[in-house]
């Protein structure tokens, strides 16, 4: 990371309703999902955001794999789908996960995959959601490259954010009810264990989160809160804003997009992300 305290954050676009999924795209792009609009958005440098593709279904976390497809969380439908390779958007999203043990899914929030196609997921139940549910636990999901679906972890709590250390072994999860992020090992074919809280006493409700190539994680909560690997906080961006998101993103993937509300902001954090894909 710079090592300077001044990081210059810039509004990048606004107007929107409630950006919540955030994901840079290797095609040159940021995508965002308006939770509010059911609707996802391409955004370009000096360009007013267009409409990506018309999801009814509701959307919100973004994530690709290796082989450039896109998968979503639909919180609407209570499925995750996913997309063909970047920029083929006449193709319709194929369902990727509906339910588990023949039962739907609360609301997936948040995914991310791991480069040898396993899938993790996030799957609470926030608002309107918690009416209709049909599972008795808020759920962490994993779906390896057959498409079998286990359970990493059953909460009663409200599960939000994911995501995967740069060398795929450890995965972290965002604890909105607890304010806390819970660290577990993954093993060679996606099996979980050792749950333990690497972050507590998070300020605001923790929802999107990511990591670097130097294992330090990115918390979006009231602002942005950045931790050592070993869960020290070392700074805070935009820390009056509430936020819900961020991503890597550009060229280098050494800029952090983050998400408050109706505005997406970034900032050139000087580290690269740990991405996946």
């Amino acid at each position: 990371m710079q090592d300077s305290p001044n990081i210059e954050i810039e509004k990048v676009a606004g107007g929107f309703q409630f950006v919540d999924g955030l994901i840079w795209s290797r095609g040159g792009y940021l995508l965002a999902a308006d939770v509010r609009q059911n609707e996802l958005y391409r955004i370009d440098q000096k360009a007013r955001p267009q409409p990506f593709k018309d999801h009814n279904g509701g959307v919100s976390g973004l994530a690709y794999d290796l082989q450039g497809r896109l998968y979503l969380c639909e919180s609407v439908a209570r499925r995750v789908s996913r997309m063909g390779k970047v920029g083929d958007t006449a193709a319709p999203a194929e369902e990727f996960a509906a339910g588990f043990q023949g039962k739907k899914f609360n609301s997936p929030n948040d995914i991310v995959v791991r480069r040898d196609g396993q899938v993790f997921f996030t799957d609470p139940a926030f608002g309107s959601a918690a009416d209709h549910r049909e599972l008795d636990f808020n759920g962490i999901f994993h779906v390896n490259p057959k498409g079998e679906i286990d359970v990493v972890a059953k909460w009663q709590t409200r599960p939000n954010g994911i995501a995967l250390s740069a060398d795929g072994k450890l995965l972290y999860v965002s604890d909105s009810d607890r304010h806390a992020v819970v660290a577990f090992d993954v093993g060679r074919n996606g099996e979980t264990s050792n749950p333990r809280d690497v972050i507590t006493k998070i300020a605001g409700v923790p929802g999107g989160i990511k990591t670097d190539v130097q294992g330090r994680l990115y918390v979006a909560a009231r602002g942005i809160s950045i931790y050592s690997a070993a869960g020290k906080l070392e700074r805070t961006l935009l820390e009056v804003e509430n936020l819900s998101n961020c991503a890597f993103g550009e060229a280098d993937f050494d800029y952090l997009f983050m998400s408050a509300r109706g505005n997406i902001f970034r900032a050139n954090i000087g580290v690269k992300g740990a991405l996946q894909y």
